[in-house]
């Protein structure tokens, strides 16, 4: 397999810099996501490295060797497309083979890199079918099969899943990550959906406006974000944000309040009385427990509940006319237009400048 790793890359179309200079080191046979919102150059920046789009400035490396101008085909990756990209009039055993079949590899060979590639999808039984014969899900295992025989030193994903309903979304995420444990191979994803990264990366990459905005595993960038674009991307509902303004500083901790909030000293540097800030607490973090007023006490009416049997989303709106979600882990009643008090613990709070 191989090590990549992205040194000052850039991308300009025109006047517009699409990429702002990104630095990534990917170690070898580690799975990587890319990740943010539509527009935000994950997909051009992985096209970057599969050499689909010229680097405008800036180094990639694979395996320490500069490929900046070598042709795709050259590179020794795999890419693995949204769309299925497979030829209709050819068996799914042509389609994977037909790679091979233009670098005229032996025939041999190219039966048994195949096969093999089969028995790893389980896709053996469907060799002699034709694309319009297979289920969406058996058209991206027969994709990923593709890039398999080719036997790549990285294999690149641009969100092969989006394409599925949600059930057969679950079952491939499983079984890209399976292909993973299996392989060892080095792997990059991209995705605009943030429970695809949290499952099957080992680092996430996010990514917003060309610039990486943080870099670290899942459970890292969930309970640490290191600004409020990451918080709000990740975790699902999103964290709520409410307006705060600091009335106390002693000692890295800042005490905060609102309408909304009454007073909750918040671990966090950098911060003045009477600066505004921005309270953010995820809606798993809040429980149904009346504070009367205590540390972590959040207030409001309740405007809309979701029961989903293993788990209740409560929309409530606060006196500063704000909304904030709440996430019961429990089926429980509550009343549309009744008065609430949810608490969390400050030390799952953050705080981030207004």
């Amino acid at each position: 397999m191989a090590e990549l790793r992205l040194q000052g890359v850039r991308k300009t179309f025109g006047a517009a810099e699409i990429i702002k200079g990104v630095d990534i080191d990917i170690a070898d046979g580690e799975f990587v996501v890319f990740v943010g919102p539509s527009g935000c150059g994950k997909s051009t920046l992985l096209r970057m490295v599969a050499g689909l789009e010229d680097i405008s400035a800036g180094d990639l490396l694979i395996d320490g060797k500069r490929c900046n101008a070598m042709e795709p085909r050259e590179r020794g990756i795999a890419m693995v497309f949204q769309s299925y990209a497979l030829y209709p009039h050819l068996s799914v055993y042509d389609n994977m083979s037909f790679g091979l079949t233009l670098n005229r590899t032996p025939k041999a060979e190219i039966d048994a890199r195949v096969r093999d590639a089969a028995r790893i999808l389980k896709l053996e039984p469907l060799l002699e079918r034709r694309p319009a014969q297979l289920s969406g899900g058996q058209r991206q295992r027969v994709a990923i099969g593709r890039a398999i025989v080719r036997k790549p030193t990285v294999f690149l994903f641009d969100e092969p899943l989006s394409n599925l309903d949600a059930a057969l979304r679950m079952d491939m995420r499983m079984e890209i990550a399976r292909l993973h444990r299996q392989l060892g191979a080095t792997m990059i994803y991209v995705t605009h959906d943030q429970v695809e990264a949290m499952t099957l990366a080992d680092k996430i990459v996010v990514l917003d406006g060309g610039r990486v905005q943080q870099v670290g595993a899942p459970i890292d960038l969930y309970k640490k974000p290191a600004n409020r674009f990451v918080a709000g991307f990740i975790g699902s509902p999103k964290m709520n944000f409410l307006d705060v303004r600091v009335t106390g500083v002693s000692g890295g901790v800042a005490t905060v309040e609102s309408p909304t909030v009454a007073p909750v000293p918040i671990g966090a540097r950098g911060f003045s009385v009477g600066d505004r800030a921005v309270l953010g607490v995820r809606p798993q973090s809040l429980r149904r427990e009346p504070g009367h007023g205590r540390d972590g006490t959040l207030r409001g009416t309740v405007s809309l509940v979701e029961r989903l049997g293993a788990e209740t989303i409560v929309s409530l709106d606060t006196a500063s006319g704000e909304r904030a979600l709440a996430a019961i882990p429990q089926d429980e009643v509550f009343e549309a237009g009744s008065p609430v008090e949810f608490r969390f613990e400050p030390a799952a709070a953050h705080l981030f400048a207004a």
